[in-house]
């Protein structure tokens, strides 16, 4: 987290730029006149993600070992059907335009994403009969805190790249900005975890990615190292050349993790490729991208609402989103996984 915090702040001192306008609070975006559309590369960066991308898609979707069916083992639990209507509610809420709702279209998104939290746990205790929520309470209420300090160093790093900013919403003062902004912040690393243990209940998923191709490095402690090196050197580019780099934000972080994680001979989330379980990584990537549908999806219509400006790819919006920036949930999947099993190893060795 130092490193993160640190790193882009020298970079951008390195090339003169004055570090109060990136520690202000509560943050103002900045508005970056950013570079403008440009087809070699955007085609060039849609090629690298379908050659990423492809063989996993085209594993889960070809492999034979299964029907992805699986048999309840529970009835859909009551706090299902509770998350359910409170998601239907925000949701409604949040896309409205009725008179006198006004000052509430912004406080929307936090019910809405405990009602998909909720939901979701339902659904894999319908399927297993244990879920986050129910096997490991502690760890699932403690993503919650680490959830919204994890997500503000992202709005922290966007103040180097601005590639997003928040429209819409009252202004408010620091102290309920921080609070305000802090509870739907500490939505996402449940989000996406318990949609990950969603996924691994499905058998296709599981049966797919159990034995594949295994990819074991030979040095792992050098690869690690050259790991390490590289994503010091992209947050530090962050603050110097952000519209060149900004695809970093996304990358360098889980790069940095997992190879702190390699150096002291720990396990991460990639660990298991290296013996053909690709499950963990495949299944957090999965989740944090069909996560980022849903968040792209109800923050479309929300009156209280974020929009992009992405260089050099700014095109095809799905909803507010560019395309291409779908990519960036897929290293963020391995993020939120290693944060959050980091989290849940802390709560079991307590």
């Amino acid at each position: 987290m130092a490193l993160v915090l640190f790193l882009p702040l020298a970079g951008a001192v390195a090339m003169g730029k004055p570090p109060a306008a990136y520690l202000q609070f509560p943050p103002k975006t900045p508005d970056v006149p950013h570079a403008p559309f440009s087809l070699p590369v955007f085609l060039g960066l849609a090629l690298l993600i379908l050659a990423a991308t492809t063989p996993i898609l085209l594993r889960l979707v070809s492999f034979r070992g299964g029907d992805g069916l699986r048999k309840p083992v529970l009835p859909f639990p009551w706090w299902g059907w509770t998350g359910a209507g409170l998601g239907a509610a925000s949701w409604i809420l949040a896309w409205s335009r009725i008179p006198g709702l006004g000052g509430f279209h912004a406080h929307a998104f936090t019910p809405l994403w405990i009602g998909f939290i909720l939901v979701v746990n339902a659904f894999t205790a319908r399927r297993t009969g244990r879920c986050l929520l129910l096997s490991r309470t502690r760890s699932f209420l403690l993503l919650f805190p680490v959830s919204a300090g994890f997500w503000w160093s992202f709005e922290y790093l966007n103040r180097f790249v601005g590639n997003w900013r928040y429209v819409g919403a009252v202004e408010f003062g620091a102290v309920e900005y921080f609070l305000f902004a802090t509870l739907p912040f500490s939505t996402v690393l449940p989000a996406v975890l318990s949609t990950r243990e969603l996924l691994l209940s499905c058998p296709r998923i599981d049966r797919s990615f159990r034995e594949w191709e295994p990819l074991s490095p030979a040095r792992p402690k050098t690869i690690g190292l050259a790991a390490l090196f590289l994503s010091c050197a992209g947050l530090f580019a962050v603050g110097i050349a952000p519209d060149v780099v900004f695809p970093l934000v996304w990358v360098a972080p889980p790069t940095l993790l997992i190879s702190l994680a390699a150096l002291r001979g720990e396990p991460h989330t990639l660990s298991g490729i290296a013996s053909g379980d690709w499950r963990t990584a495949a299944s957090s990537i999965l989740a944090a991208l069909l996560c980022g549908v849903f968040w792209e999806t109800w923050n479309f219509g929300s009156t209280a609402k974020w929009v992009y400006a992405i260089p050099y790819v700014d095109a095809l919006h799905v909803f507010e989103m560019p395309l291409l920036g779908y990519a960036g949930y897929l290293p963020f999947g391995v993020l939120c996984a290693g944060i959050g099993d980091l989290v849940v190893g802390i709560v079991i060795k307590e």
